[in-house]
């Protein structure tokens, strides 16, 4: 089971990111943190067609996400 602080903590930093994706008319959904600490989510709006969908996830979420959550192994998009 997954520490509801380190979901919190997720959430909020998730918060602070989403202007960037709603800047380009995207938007992301929190769905988990699974056991091994990866965090899902979905990309939609114009990030869920974007051909650089997955440079935003990795390069930018995930990058973003790792550095006030170093818990987090991965972001990956369901």
């Amino acid at each position: 089971m997954v520490d509801e602080a380190l979901i919190a903590k997720v959430k909020e930093t998730l918060e602070a990111f989403r202007p960037q994706l709603n800047a380009d008319g995207g938007d992301m959904e929190f769905i988990n943190i699974d056991d091994e600490n990866k965090v899902h989510l979905k990309l939609t709006g114009a990030c869920g067609s974007c051909p650089m969908a997955t440079m935003t996830l990795k390069m930018g979420i995930e990058r973003y996400l790792k550095e006030t959550c170093p818990e987090i192994s991965e972001v990956v998009q369901d």
